[in-house]
């Protein structure tokens, strides 16, 4: 699922991503060395930004992160992703790594236009659809449906409610 994101993502060198959910860290640091790789100058370097509700998992993907060496690449923040990551907006790619009744209007408002968010959209119970969303550079949304995935939910102010 990973690599099937990071295509879809059509991501780039100088890419400057947020991600919500970091869980383990993993999905940033394979992001990392598509959007700055350690051949290229720093100066051209993209930077992700990994948000996560669980305080625990949050540390968990920071020591990863550290210790895999992508410390000066990947950025985790502990908060309510659901609410993206406004301080570091607009951002040129989104992607959400927990399923969402309906796509957050933060995100698409954090996301540039010209820009691409991945996020899986359905029930809390294993129903879901990956919908691409493409902004347009007047500000229009398109969006694609990928197909079926299965995803933990989103949880936080736009995300489901147990």
């Amino acid at each position: 699922m990973v690599s099937i994101m990071n295509e879809a993502l059509q991501l780039e060198v100088g890419n400057k991503i947020l991600e919500v959910g970091a869980g383990s860290g993993w999905h940033a640091a394979t992001i990392a060395e598509l959007i700055a790789p350690r051949e290229a100058p720093r100066s051209e370097w993209g930077h992700v930004y990994t948000v996560e509700i669980v305080q625990e998992l949050a540390e968990f993907a920071r020591k990863n992160i550290m210790k895999a060496g992508y410390g000066d690449r990947v950025t985790i923040i502990c908060t309510d992703g659901s609410m993206g990551h406004a301080e570091k907006a607009p951002y040129d790619r989104i992607l959400v790594t927990a399923a969402a009744p309906e796509v957050p209007k933060p995100l698409i408002e954090q996301l540039k236009p010209s820009g691409i968010m991945l996020i899986p959209v359905g029930s809390a119970h294993l129903f879901q659809n990956l919908i691409k969303i493409k902004k347009e550079t007047n500000g229009k949304i398109k969006e694609e449906n990928l197909g079926g995935v299965a995803f933990v939910p989103l949880t936080g102010r736009h995300g489901h409610k147990f």
